[in-house]
Formats: structure tokens, sequence, C-alpha cells
């Protein structure tokens, strides 16, 4: 009513006509497009497009308005603009020849509150201290077995439990979500912690099932409206609120870890990422590099949840994709069998033997689209992409699942077809279209351990069970996209060979 008495001479309705015209021109002003900027969707006063889009599935959304704009277009959701590219040539054009400009991640209403001021983790910190993290997260990862035969024989090893928990089920159906998180969640957590859990224990399956919640919700309509309308959203009730709940519960359980490591820490003798990031702090004692204790307990976090859900993900989507189509299933199971055989367990050293099983798995992760969207960038300059102008600060969206299915680069982008990766004679073939795990500065530094376990897993897998659903039971391709695509849960049944 401030503005009604500053206005005497005027009725209430006229305030209000005069206050939402305020808005509307305030609103324009504010969110005007410079000249030669990105074309987009009508966006609404306040509101943006958020009330058109399509949360559920937005790649098919996304697809469409790059179907009607061009390959670089623009949309807005509240007042969160942002520039979305389509296709293998522009978004290699956006996150590699321009990978310098578009490195850095933007400011998140979410992220923000998470994590408090502090350095922003492995995945959501910028510049220099990024660089660090990302750098000591490597090599630490390195010197822990990733790429050697430790942490080969682990995953062999974690195989072989998951063999075991698969028998029990005596061929009954049984869901296979919670088995693969059991297992590759134990890979991931021997590299962080020293340590692998039964998949019996509480603790274990609460950070599971946390990590899974947390990650849909993160993708979901719910992040968008908080990033959109954070000072409305924090305020109110609704799924959202269980991003942070759920984040400093499993903050809590990295926090433990990190005291237990404490007390038996030798600096000299470092067991895993945690006792190598604490002997790190040591030596970087007041600097602004990341090394502090609330940091350690967020790039755990971080691996545990790019290491886990998008492997065993990519692990359901095999089973989706072979059981719809036996024919390829029989011919993977011949090749082992004809390699490796049923009793020797597989190693890395028998990938290049195995072109046929290789283009399977090459073609799950193509098909499977498990990272639709990727990570948002930010243009750290102004620049130019595809004839548009891109102002500095300028959100960026590449959109994988229009490389993964782009329409130039595959032959048959909607079928699963492992032609894709074999030439004329049956051998593998690579494809650089094949961004998976991304491309660039900010590519999944944890690409390495993700294809090994691919392989082991689903070698092992097959080499000892045939996969198939009851009669009448119909699996679907559609999948559930959050921060991940899911397929929608489904139950198996398990053949021993």
């Amino acid at each position: 009513m401030w503005l009604y008495n500053l206005l005497p001479g005027f009725d209430i309705k006229e305030v209000l006509l005069f206050s939402f015209i305020f808005l509307l021109i305030a609103d324009f002003l504010k969110n005007r497009n410079p000249p030669n900027y990105p074309p987009g969707p009508l966006a609404l006063p306040l509101v943006g497009s958020i009330f058109s889009a399509d949360f559920k599935q937005p790649q098919i959304y996304f697809a469409k308005l790059a179907d009607i704009y061009g390959n670089v277009f623009s949309i807005r959701f509240g007042g969160e603009k942002m520039v979305l590219v389509s296709g293998y040539k522009m978004v290699k054009e956006a996150i590699v020849t321009q990978a310098e400009n578009f490195v850095d991640r933007p400011y998140n209403a979410i992220i923000d509150r998470l994590y408090s001021g502090n350095s922003g983790g492995l995945f959501m910190s910028n510049g220099e201290i990024w660089k660090r993290q990302r750098r000591f997260a490597l090599s630490t990862l390195r010197n822990f077995g990733l790429g050697k035969s430790t942490l080969e024989q682990s995953i062999c090893e974690e195989v072989r439990h998951l063999q075991e928990e698969i028998e029990k089920e005596r061929g009954k159906p049984f869901k296979p979500a919670g088995l693969f998180n059991n297992a590759v969640g134990n890979i991931i957590c021997q590299l962080v912690m020293g340590k692998r859990f039964e998949y019996s224990d509480h603790n274990f399956q609460i950070m599971l099932k946390y990590l899974s919640e947390l990650l849909w919700l993160e993708g979901s309509v719910w992040s968008m409206m908080y990033q959109s309308f954070p000072r409305v959203m924090k305020h109110l009730p609704g799924p959202h609120n269980k991003i942070f709940s759920h984040f400093n519960t499993l903050l809590d359980f990295i926090s433990q870890e990190v005291k237990w490591h404490k007390k038996d820490l030798d600096h000299n003798n470092p067991r895993d990422y945690i006792d190598a990031f604490l002997t790190e702090m040591e030596n970087h004692k007041g600097s602004e590099l990341g090394f502090t204790e609330n940091n350690l307990a967020m790039c755990s976090l971080d691996l545990f949840q790019a290491g886990t859900e998008t492997t065993s993900t990519t692990l359901l989507w095999a089973l989706v994709f072979l059981i719809k189509n036996p024919d390829i299933q029989d011919k993977v199971q011949a090749e082992i069998d004809r390699v490796i055989g049923q009793t020797r367990q597989p190693t890395m050293a028998d990938r290049p033997n195995l072109p046929y099983t290789d283009a399977v798995i090459h073609e799950i992760q193509r098909i499977g689209n498990i990272v639709p969207l990727n990570g948002f960038r930010t243009a750290a300059k102004d620049t130019t992409l595809g004839g548009y102008f891109i102002p500095k600060g300028t959100s960026l969206v590449p959109i994988l699942t229009s490389v993964l299915f782009d329409k130039t680069e595959w032959e048959t982008p909607d079928t699963f077809n492992p032609g894709h990766f074999l030439d004329a004679e049956g051998r593998f073939v690579k494809r650089e279209a094949l961004l998976a795990f991304s491309a660039g500065k900010r590519v999944c530094l944890g690409q390495g351990l993700a294809k090994m376990e691919l392989f082991l897993f689903l070698v092992g897998l097959l080499q000892k069970f045939s996969f198939f659903v009851p009669d009448g039971v119909e699996l679907s391709t559609e999948g559930i996209t959050g921060g991940t695509r899911v397929p929608h849960p489904f139950k198996v049944c398990a053949k021993a060979r």
C-alpha cells in the first residue's frame, strides 16, 4: 500500500494497473537481449518460458526448439537466461574449440545454498581452485589404482560378489538397480575410503538411496523452480527441500569417515583419497586452493555421486537393450565364450579381442544417453557461436543428447545398432561423436574408471548369466530424466549359463 499512499489521487485499481505496467517495463529492461542474440521461444514477463517447458523430458523439448530456432538458441526461466547449443559440430565448438571460454560454472542458487561460501567441491568450483582440485583428484585416483592392475583386481572381486547375489535369486524376477548400485558404489568407496561395504550394510544403503534421490531432484522441475525463484522457493514446502536435507545427511556420513581416517593417519603412507587429501591439507595450510576439511567432504561426495549413479545406470540400460535384442545378447555371449570361456574371469587385456562386445558397450552408452544436458557453463568473455553474439556471463548448456543422436553423425541414430562402432571387417572403431563423458576441459575425470567398470561388470555378468523378463513384460526405453536419465524401474530374470 506504500504506492497507494504516494498516489492519493488514484483508486486501488489504477494503482494495481500502474504497478503491473511498471513490473512489465522493469522486466523488459532487465531481460532485453543484445543485438544478434540467439533466438528462442516467447518469454512471458517475470516467469519466462517456464510454463511451456517439458521438465519430464527436457532433452526432447529442447530438440524441438532446435528444430525451430537452429543449433544455437536461447530460453529464459524466471530471471535465468541461458543459451543452448545442439548438434555435434556446435557442441564441440563450444566445449572443445572454445574450451577456455566455456570452462567455468555459472551461478546456481541451489549450489550457493549447499556449499554456503565453501570452495564448491570438484564439479562446481571455478578458477584456480577447480584446476588444483581436479589435478589432485586425477593424480590421487591414479596413485590408488586408476588404470592399474590393482584396481582391476578390486573390480573383478566385486564382480564375483555381484554374481553371487544374482545366483541367490535362483532365476526368479529381481530388481537389478539396487545390486548394481551396491557393486559400483563399492568401487568408489575403495578409492575414496579404502574399504568396501557389505550389501546389507544399513548406512551404505541409506547413502546410496539418498545419492539416487539427490541426483534425480537436482535435474527435476523442482530444481529449476528453485533456481528461477530462489527467494520464494526457499520458504515453500516441497520435494526441493530434500535436496538440502539429503545433501547434509550425506556430508555427515562422509565427515564421519574423515574423523575415523584422522585417528590413524600416516602422512607417509596414504591409503585412499581421504588420507591423501588430509595430507595435502597439511601442506597447504592457510592457502586458498580448497584444501579444507569441509571441501574434502564435498569433493568426496562429488566422486560418489559421479562414480556410482552413472555407471550403474549404464549397466541398467545395458540390460534393457540386451533383453529387447536377445540376438545381440546371444552374439556377445558367443564372442565371450570363444575368447574367454565360461570359467576364467575377464581382464582388461581381453577387450581388444572382443570387438563386438566393445561395440555393444559403446552403443549402450550412446543410446542410453544417461546425461542428456551436461553441466552448465558460463561465458568468460564476449564471444560468438554459430554467428550469434554470446555476452560475457551468459549461461551455456551443451545438449549431449543432440550429439549422441545427431543424424549427420550416426547412420541409424534412433536404433540400437552396435554396427555404429564396427568397420566392414568387424573391427572396433572409435567415433568422435560419442561424447558420453562430455569433452574439453570439463570432461568426466572418472571416465577411465567407468570404462573399466562397464567392460568388466558387463562381460562378467553375460559370461555367467542370460538375462530376460517374464512372458508378457515389455521393458520401456523412454527413461526418467533427472540429473541423469534412468530406466523405469524393472525386474529381470537371470538364468545361469
